[in-house]
């Protein structure tokens, strides 16, 4: 027997040896294979070694022998690549199974291959539902065609898309979608397929359009009430009811939350509503607006008689949700004056939802205060004024029922202010006991109390205080009460108003109130009689409140008179503060009376330092 026959035999067992060890390890049935045929290979060489050959002629089969050994060897190299492959591949498949987001795999043109557990999560239907589908059966509605079509176009170019969807779940529910798309190619660049993987963000989304609507409720909140404080602001150095009107009209007009405003008045004839002031729209076009529908006017006869801004929509019909209407009716009123409604119009959505009520009526108070304030000081300082006089018999006032009452004389020397704001009547009284004025006025209504300044022999001077009156009523719509004089119940009243005031409109809305009173003259106050009001409001709004109550209650209860009606410790008592408070709140009024009457200073009547 040769060496090259030897050496081919020992290749052949060597390589049956390996196999059987290869197949030992991976139980992979082509080792098997292998060894069956290396075996075959070793036996046939034992057989085949009975005939003796030269080495030359074994050299063949020492090549097979040798390429034998080798295939064990690169085939147990390329099992070993194999499985490592594998493993990864079964990670892979495992890490797609368990993840938590969906995860599709489609065809060219988009009928899904292949689709993980996680699916069911976010769309609502299985794997097994949607395998062969398309991704169309959980369209919402809510995009359009043109929003698909640049996304195909995208993806079919090559490129990744990337975006929010919002699906309908098998169960009808919307749900937003975080989604990527991405499309896989040959060498050639051509797609093969798609793999989309989706993420449900729906409570992420909803919690920031949460927050966004917060922000930008706040933010109109906000603008609102920057708006409301400009107008506070402006109001202060505002002299008349027209300039109110106007800064309160421009000023919502030119914010981005609002279109327009204007103010309108009932007229008292026909109840119809008028515009007075309007900014960002037409006036024309507002009574355009009124004359074809009386919706309007009736929303304005309710907010002004109820006192309580109404929202409306377009046209003017009141709505209960703030986030529904297009507008806000505020009624102007100060007490029992109304001076008409502030309407604000506005096209954006939602701009009154975070608006509560109670602002805009806190809004028409300080408008109707600010007016009532600019009416009195016109009247009060204004050459131009209409005096009025009106017969009280048979009226429902305080003072025309105590004087039919105890059958006596009631004047009226003076209106002003009490020391709680409400309105104060100092008035003599002539033909009764200051007992008898006392216990009348505590059952008398419209009177809250009555305080006897002094008893003289001819008269008594009381400080009756005020709930409802003739006097009260005609302050608050602007009107300055002069003289009221009544005798067993028979009497008049005189009051100035300034021309600027619509005196049919305040003359008819006293009598409103009080359906007896009768207007019996009315003529222009002389021009005479306007320099003295001037010194006199000159000098009455440079005292203090307290001032000018110690002066007026001294004055009333006889403090000045010779010998005194009343000391200072009585008057002081009536106003509730000591003799020395008393004693520093009128110096402090004379020396500004002389100074009004004496001093050419500009600063004649300027507070003192220390009071």
């Amino acid at each position: 027997m040769n060496g090259v026959l030897v050496a081919s035999i020992l290749l052949r067992l060597t390589g049956v040896g390996y196999s059987l060890v290869l197949l030992a390890r991976s139980s992979d049935r082509r080792f098997g294979f292998l060894t069956v045929m290396l075996s075959l290979m070793a036996t046939r060489q034992l057989l085949s070694a009975r005939n003796s050959t030269t080495p030359v002629e074994e050299l063949p089969g020492l090549a097979v022998s040798v390429l034998a050994l080798l295939t064990v060897y690169y085939l147990s190299s390329y099992v070993v690549e194999e499985r490592r492959v594998t493993e990864r591949l079964r990670g892979f498949r495992k890490a797609i199974e368990h993840a938590g987001h969906a995860i599709f795999l489609t065809g060219p043109g988009g009928t899904i291959e292949y689709a993980n557990p996680a699916v069911e999560s976010v769309v609502g239907y299985g794997p097994e539902e949607v395998v062969g589908e398309n991704p169309r059966l959980w369209q919402s509605g809510e995009h359009d065609e043109a929003f698909y079509t640049e996304l195909w176009e995208q993806i079919s170019s090559g490129d990744v898309w990337e975006g929010e969807i919002i699906n309908r779940r098998k169960s009808g529910e919307l749900c937003w979608v975080d989604t990527t798309v991405a499309p896989i190619t040959d060498e050639g660049g051509t797609v093969e397929r798609y793999v989309a993987v989706e993420r449900d963000v729906t409570e992420r989304k909803e919690r920031q359009l949460r927050i966004e609507e917060q922000n930008d409720r706040l933010e109109r909140l906000n603008n609102t009430n920057e708006v409301i404080r400009d107008i506070n602001r402006e109001l202060v150095g505002a002299s008349n009811r027209r300039e109110i009107e106007r800064v309160l009209c421009d000023r919502f007009a030119s914010s981005h939350l609002f279109d327009a405003a204007w103010v309108g008045t009932r007229r008292l004839v026909d109840g119809d509503v008028a515009v007075r002031t309007a900014a960002g729209v037409d006036p024309e076009e507002v009574e355009a607006r009124l004359e074809c529908s009386s919706t309007y006017r009736d929303v304005a006869g309710t907010v002004l008689e109820q006192r309580r801004p109404a929202f409306v929509e377009d046209g003017g019909a009141p709505v209960d949700d703030p986030a529904a209407a297009s507008g806000v009716v505020v009624p102007l009123s100060y007490q029992d004056a109304d001076y008409g409604a502030l309407f604000v119009e506005t096209g954006t959505d939602g701009a009154f939802e975070a608006i509560d009520r109670s602002v805009f009526a806190e809004l028409g108070l300080a408008v109707g205060d600010a007016i009532n304030a600019a009416e009195n000081r016109r009247t009060l300082a204004s050459d131009e004024v209409t005096r009025l006089e009106f017969r009280l018999d048979g009226t429902d006032d305080p003072l025309v029922s105590l004087s039919s009452a105890l059958e006596c004389t009631v004047e009226l020397d003076r209106v002003g202010d009490g020391k709680e704001g409400d309105c104060a009547a100092y008035v003599s009284v002539r033909g009764c006991e200051p007992d008898a004025v006392s216990a009348h006025a505590g059952d008398a209504p419209g009177i809250e109390r009555a305080e006897v300044l002094c008893d003289g022999d001819e008269r008594c001077g009381v400080r009756l205080t005020l709930d409802d009156a003739v006097v009260t009523t005609l302050a608050r719509y602007g009107a300055a009460v002069r003289s009221q004089r009544v005798t067993d119940g028979s009497g008049r009243l005189v009051a100035d108003i300034a021309r600027s005031n619509d005196v049919r409109s305040v003359v008819e809305a006293v009598q409103s109130s009080y359906p007896d009173l009768d207007l019996v003259a009315q003529r222009e106050r002389e021009p005479d009689a306007a320099a003295e009001t001037k010194l006199r409001t000159a000098f009455e709004e440079s005292l203090t409140d307290r001032q000018l109550e110690a002066a007026q209650t001294a004055y009333f209860a006889g403090f000045f008179e010779w010998p005194r009606d009343a000391s200072g410790e009585e008057v002081a008592a009536t106003m509730g503060i000591n003799q020395s408070t008393f004693t520093q709140h009128l110096r402090a009024a004379e020396r500004k009376l002389f100074a009004a009457l004496f001093d050419r200073a500009d600063d004649a009547v300027a507070e003192p330092a220390g009071l």
